[in-house]
């Protein structure tokens, strides 16, 4: 079973950078679409960006286009979100997910961002 485990959050100021990684195991990664998602407090969980399993393929949501990328490594098993330009809204636990071919979906446990000066 796969497992994800996130690390690379803290606390930056607005206009700072941060990059995020996600150290996965218990299976190859690259049968896995990976993405990022966060949840502000009092707010839905929401989809940061997403990477398909070649790495050829990504996708951002419209609030972080321009400022954050995604990539992965499946040699090590990591996926990462570099993370510019930094915003207060962007403020939010950070979780890794990864999707089988079967729909079925893994989870981190999260790693928190904190913006602010």
């Amino acid at each position: 079973q796969l497992q994800l485990v996130e690390s690379g959050g803290g606390l930056v100021q607005p206009g700072g950078s941060l990059r995020l990684s996600c150290a996965t195991s218990g299976s190859t990664l690259e049968d896995y679409a990976t993405g990022w998602f966060r949840q502000a407090p009092g707010k839905e969980r929401e989809a940061v960006a997403c990477i398909s399993s070649s790495g050829r393929s990504t996708n951002y949501a419209d609030s972080v286009k321009g400022r954050f990328t995604i990539s992965r490594d499946n040699a090590k098993n990591t996926v990462s979100l570099q993370m510019n330009s930094l915003k207060p809204e962007d403020t939010a636990v950070y979780y890794c997910n990864a999707l089988s071919h079967t729909a079925r979906a893994y989870w981190g446990q999260g790693t928190q961002v904190t913006v602010s000066s």
